[in-house]
Order: structure tokens, then C-alpha cells, then sequence
């Protein structure tokens, strides 16, 4: 079983101008990831604006991940699907293709219910070739799991390896897992790190979250994990303005800065998502002098460095 810890960057899917996915810069992406040593990448999640992709054009994705880097980390697929069958499909075709494990969440029904929610991921588990990270994630999903429903489906599914908690309070809920919980899953930070530094307080082990400079990420768990709390919140709150402004509803700002990092060619969102504005873009670049100064961003930041000149 995958021991989930550290950081696990969620990759955008890069397109070219006409849409279409641009394999060069994924490439670009996953090196960079190597580079700075991360435990693993997830594709195909919400930020790989997955529920615009052919099945033709996510095993390209896949494929292209697990043959850069899936010898040398780990490479979680998002999965998750309307349909339980479709769910368990597309965890196989991952599995086919090389992926250590899956991301899955439930999906809103016209008549909610916990026991439908439960089978859902019982099937899935049961279908699955790969360890499960169950994602809670109400804020697209539109389903809210309780912590016993998720205890339950923790207790049931053996092979669920870790949960993302993406439900807000997610330190209170976090904390409550923890003790609701039958057996210790490690559990990971979403949201951007939007509410990263709470979360390690109540027990996450890291990140498995898009946000474009995943090295600030390393950084905040080396510091926690060393117990030096003060430079983890020294860290978590200088850049916290630029992880508030990414975290905007969307998938725009986020590939912009990855484009400026040099780490995709285009900016493109597929339709129908909107592309950055030119105020945004404006706001963008205020926000990465503020918090970067001169930083070159196209290299991996050196996160001492960066908060040295900020004194």
C-alpha cells in the first residue's frame, strides 16, 4: 500500500490553441515535478479539466505521465464518474495503463442518500486493480459526506489508501476523521492550500493540491515534519496572498501562472471555460512581485531565499 505523504501536485492538462492536448508541455510539467523530488502527481482532476476530455484523450494524459515519471513517484489518475460502471472503467483503463492509484469522488443524485454513496465506492474498491484516495470535495461535487458516512466507507473499502479533505471547516473535519476513522488513513490537504497550515495542525501529511509552486509546499511539510512550527507558519503565511488569489473559482489564473513559470506553452482553457481576464492578469502580476520580488519563477524556487529578502 502507498504510504500518502508530502506533496502531491494536481497537474493541469496543457492544450494548444486549438484545444488539443499539448504532450510537450505536460512533459515540461512532469520533469519539473521529478526535479524537485514530490512524492507523486495526480492527473485528470478537476485542475486537468477531466470532464472535458475523450476517453481517447485522457489515456494519452495517463499514458504520457506514467512512462515520464512512473518509475520514480507515484502517478494518481482522477477517475471519478456519474456512473458507477464508468468509475470502475476508467480505474481499470488507468490501471491497464501504468497508474499506482485512483482518485475518485461520488456525484450528486436527484435523490441524495449515504447508502447509495456507500455502494457507490464499495463497487468501485471492488473494481478497482489500485489503491483508492477517496476526495471529498462538496465544492464540485455537490455531495456533503459525513464523518461517520466516510468512517464507514473507510472501515468497508480496505483498499481506500488515503482521503483528500477538501470539505470546509477541513481542519474540524480533518480532526474528526482522525478519531471517527477504524484504522489510520493518512489524509492530504486540497484546496489550493488554501488551509494548509490548520490542517497539519489537525493532522494532514501534506498536499495533493494544484497550486502552481508545489516546491513552497515541500517546504511548509519539511519545517512542519522538522517541528520548527514557526518558520512552517513563516513559509504558509508569506505566500499565502498568492495561493488566496489561485484559489479563485476555475482553472484560468492557475494555468496562467504555469505558463509564466514556463511550464506549459498556453494558457488555454477549454471551452466552455473563460480564459483570465486582463484585470486579473494585471492583479497576477502585482501579487507575484509582492510575494516573489525578483524571483526567477521559471526555476524551482528557492523558498529560504525568497523569504530572506522579504526581511
Amino acid at each position: 500500500m502507498i504510504d500518502f505523504h508530502g506533496v502531491y501536485p494536481i497537474l493541469a492538462t496543457p492544450f494548444d490553441d486549438d484545444e488539443r492536448f499539448d504532450e510537450a508541455s505536460m512533459h515540461r510539467m512532469l520533469e519539473f515535478a521529478a526535479r524537485i523530488g514530490v512524492q507523486g502527481v495526480t492527473v485528470l482532476g478537476v485542475l486537468g479539466e477531466a470532464n472535458r476530455m475523450s476517453d481517447a484523450e485522457r489515456d494519452a494524459v495517463v499514458r504520457t505521465a506514467v512512462q515520464a515519471v512512473g518509475a520514480r513517484m507515484t502517478v494518481i489518475v482522477g477517475v471519478s464518474h456519474p456512473g458507477t460502471r464508468a468509475t470502475i472503467e476508467l480505474a481499470r483503463a488507468a490501471a491497464g495503463l501504468g497508474a499506482h492509484a485512483v482518485m475518485v469522488a461520488p456525484s450528486a443524485e436527484p435523490v441524495p442518500g449515504d447508502a447509495r454513496v456507500a455502494e457507490y465506492f464499495g463497487r468501485v474498491c471492488a473494481g478497482s486493480p489500485v489503491p483508492v484516495v477517496l476526495q471529498d470535495h462538496p465544492a464540485s461535487t455537490g455531495v456533503h459526506m459525513s464523518v461517520p458516512l466516510i468512517a464507514k466507507i473507510v472501515a468497508e473499502n480496505p483498499s481506500i489508501a488515503c482521503v483528500k479533505a477538501e470539505a470546509v471547516p477541513s481542519p474540524v473535519k480533518i480532526e474528526a476523521l482522525a478519531a471517527a476513522m477504524g484504522r489510520p488513513v493518512p489524509m492530504l490537504t486540497g484546496l489550493g492550500a488554501l488551509y494548509g497550515h490548520f490542517d497539519l495542525e489537525k493532522g494532514s501529511r501534506g498536499y495533493n493540491t494544484g497550486f502552481a509552486f508545489p516546491e513552497v509546499l515541500q517546504a511548509h511539510v519539511a519545517a512542519w515534519e522538522a517541528g520548527d512550527r514557526a518558520l512552517a507558519w513563516r513559509i504558509w503565511h508569506h505566500f499565502l496572498p498568492l495561493i488566496v488569489f489561485e484559489q479563485q473559482p476555475g482553472v484560468a489564473v492557475r494555468k496562467e501562472v504555469l505558463r509564466r513559470r514556463g511550464l506549459i506553452a498556453n494558457a488555454r482553457v477549454r471551452h466552455p471555460g473563460g480564459a483570465l481576464s486582463a484585470g486579473a492578469a494585471e492583479q497576477l502580476t502585482a501579487i507575484v512581485e509582492r510575494v516573489l520580488g525578483g524571483a526567477d519563477i521559471t526555476r524551482p524556487l528557492d523558498v529560504a531565499e525568497v523569504l530572506g529578502a522579504a526581511r
